[in-house]
């Protein structure tokens, strides 16, 4: 323990900023995101799916990335971290890889770190050429207790939780299956002559809540592999249960969206899609307490991220929110649907599609819906809850995003 803690205390004085343009020669771009997002307590509705702290324990977490390059970089994330964590050893492969063919990250050329509380840390380049919808494992052995404060809810990709170091095993025994994310945020690769990324900055609906686990079948997936062969990479910034007011489920919109869209190297565009969980809460076990929700306060919020879009020089997009007649019904989240609340939805909607305010506009109500049920979701498209897309219908919400609503 003596020997950690003085690598901790010495990874801490010798750390620098992160910074993306440390090296000048690499144009990087986020090709993979989970956006990290702060543990709530036991008294939240739902559990966290990740546990409460690990030590002298491996996390392999593996992720498709959108867009191919000839190196990579990982993030990991300490954001909502109350206190340092010591990276004892990481490595990165293709998924399935044998276990001799890992690389080792290092970071500032040690091959332990520290993540300060509240920061990121970022992996020094790995020559390692990955084309588009390929698959990476990254594994991180933490040697000393750690609660995991930040991590992302709803994977919808199977990590492993392995004890002792296992970050050169290619298929570990006795691994423990954990369905959040921890400490991995994103994947960069050096994509020199590609067309840098678009985000989506969304909600479970963007998170892929509905579609099939460890399929990669998330509406931004289906748009990375269209837009993949022109070297277009894509930022999935959604977090299942987001709003854009209220926090919880990760922190609100407005507070996030420098961090998780506009901070991401390569972004020019983000497609927003956020606000049925604003509506859908209030007075429901989520948020009982909370008055329902005015249209008036979601299209301010709106205008801000517009504005802070506009700063950077990134094209925004509005995204409809879908129909979600009978939402959750029949569960203990029931009360997230009613007529009154559905107002609202279409208040908000024509606000997106007429207002003129975003660049560009996607309707995935329109797309979405059922003609002879505005209200309700086509069958075909809904995962059975009534508010998230099953496959095909996550697959339709990527056919809908035209060519002309990107850069």
């Amino acid at each position: 323990m003596k020997t950690l803690n003085h690598l901790a205390l010495t990874a801490a004085l010798t750390l620098t900023a992160p910074s993306y343009a440390a090296d000048p020669s690499g144009g990087w771009t986020t090709s993979w995101y989970a956006s990290p997002q702060a543990a709530w307590g036991a008294d939240f509705p739902l559990p966290t799916g990740v546990p409460a702290a690990l030590e002298r324990q491996t996390v392999r977490e593996t992720a498709r990335i959108s867009a191919g390059g000839t190196r990579v970089r990982i993030v990991l994330s300490n954001r909502y971290g109350q206190r340092p964590i010591v990276i004892g050893e990481a490595r990165v492969a293709r998924a399935g890889a044998p276990a001799d063919a890992a690389l080792a990250l290092s970071f500032g050329g040690k091959p332990a770190a520290v993540i300060p509380a509240g920061s990121p840390l970022i992996s020094d380049p790995v020559d390692l050429r990955v084309d588009a919808l390929e698959k990476l494992t990254v594994g991180v052995y933490l040697p000393q207790a750690t609660p995991l404060n930040t991590f992302h809810w709803g994977a919808q990709q199977t990590a492993d939780i392995v004890d002792g170091n296992a970050v050169r095993a290619a298929t570990p025994k006795d691994a423990q299956a954990m369905h959040g994310r921890a400490l991995l945020s994103a994947i960069l690769v050096d994509a020199s002559g590609g067309k840098g990324a678009v985000a989506v900055l969304g909600d479970s609906i963007t998170d892929g809540n509905g579609s099939t686990p460890d399929g990669d079948r998330r509406w931004p997936d289906y748009l990375a592999a269209r837009l993949s062969a022109d070297g277009v990479a894509v930022v999935n910034a959604g977090i299942s249960g987001a709003r854009l007011l209220g926090d919880r489920m990760g922190v609100n919109a407005a507070a996030r969206f420098e961090q998780d869209v506009l901070g991401q190297p390569g972004v020019k565009a983000v497609v927003v899609l956020l606000g049925i969980n604003d509506i859908g809460w209030p007075q429901s076990a989520f948020a009982p307490d909370e008055p329902p929700m005015r249209a008036e306060r979601m299209i301010a919020v709106y205008r801000q991220l517009i504005a802070q879009a506009r700063v950077r020089g990134v094209r925004i997009v509005g995204a409809t929110l879908l129909p979600f007649e009978g939402a959750l019904h029949g569960t203990p989240l029931k009360g997230y649907y009613t007529p009154a609340k559905d107002a609202v939805r279409r208040e908000v909607n024509r606000w997106i599609r007429d207002g003129g305010e975003f660049d560009a506009v996607v309707d995935f109500d329109k797309a979405l819906r059922d003609p002879a049920r505005p209200a309700r979701m086509l069958p075909r498209y809904d995962s059975g809850d009534h508010l998230h897309p099953g496959d095909a219908g996550y697959e339709a919400m990527a056919n809908e995003v035209a060519a002309d609503v990107l850069p």
